[in-house]
């Protein structure tokens, strides 16, 4: 009978230490899953910032009950969509949308344009000194456009009229310099009083074509300058001439008309007198 107590306390004794053990395994197992899951959170956090949340779904798969829910499950949350979502949006959205719409639309629209303009400009320009083009354009020519051209040529007879004046060696050619002075001052106060009532605006300085003609004068001096203005005075009156013989035969306003034949004998004066004085100077 001493015995018989002696195995239940020996049994009991066994049955606590496997009690314990188990526990203690189940204790060892708990931490074991829950350390996989730090790692598997941690793992998920750093995948999340990167690009890939296979790594998350591994570590909520690995550990316990309780240690897999409160770490993966927030891993994955807050990882996985911050990182993933909010990286590669931001990422793709600002990089390309800004980088392609900024850079190759902006430059290759600039240098077209750019482009574009500068040659067309400088064509419009070349054209509009251009004398022979000039010509061609006055069957066509309107009375606006006609009036403005004509005060045109009045400023370059007048301005290298003075000039003339004051550079010319010869007497003949600074007498001939201070009539074109005198003769289109005139022409352009009654050419003010035709423009006024049509509403036409008179330029106040030379269109190309005339600059183009004033130019011929720069930089000479001596007989030079005389040849030069009175080679100059031929070109200029033989265009005036043309483009007024239009407008005396076919003018829109009879004013226009008027103004015109009026004009054309003292121009074609001009023209003959510049023609022989010319062949004096060469």
């Amino acid at each position: 009978m001493k015995v018989f107590p002696y195995f239940l306390m020996a049994g009991a004794m066994a049955l606590g230490t496997a009690c314990s053990s188990t526990n203690t395994g189940s204790g060892t197992a708990g931490t074991t899953g829950g350390s996989t899951d730090a790692g598997s959170y941690s793992s998920a956090s750093g995948t999340a910032t990167g690009t890939s949340t296979s790594g998350a779904a591994g570590g909520a798969g690995m550990g316990s009950t309780s240690g897999t829910a409160g770490g993966s499950t927030s891993g994955m949350a807050g990882g996985s969509t911050s990182g993933t979502a909010g990286g590669s949006t931001s990422g793709m959205a600002g990089g390309s949308t800004s980088g392609t719409a900024g850079g190759s639309t902006g430059g290759s629209a600039g240098m077209g344009a750019s482009g574009a303009t500068s040659g067309t400009a400088t064509s419009g320009t070349d054209a509009a000194a251009d004398p022979t083009a000039f010509m061609a354009t006055f069957a066509t020519m309107q009375d606006p456009v006609f009036l403005m051209n004509a005060a045109s040529s009045n400023l370059l007879e007048i301005k290298a009229g003075q000039m003339a004046s004051q550079k010319a060696t010869n007497p003949e050619v600074r007498k001939f310099a201070q009539m074109m002075v005198g003769h289109h001052t005139t022409a352009t106060q009654e050419l003010k009083a035709v423009a006024m009532p049509l509403g036409v605006t008179l330029p106040q300085i030379m269109m190309p074509v005339h600059q183009a003609l004033a130019d011929r004068l720069m930089n000479k001096s001596g007989k030079g300058f005389d040849e030069a203005y009175m080679d100059m005075m031929e070109a200029a009156h033989k265009l005036d001439i043309a483009m007024f013989e239009v407008k005396s035969k076919a003018a829109e306003k009879p004013t226009v008309q008027a103004f015109a034949t009026k004009t054309l004998p003292m121009l074609r004066s001009h023209h003959t007198m510049a023609d022989n004085l010319e062949k004096k100077v060469d």
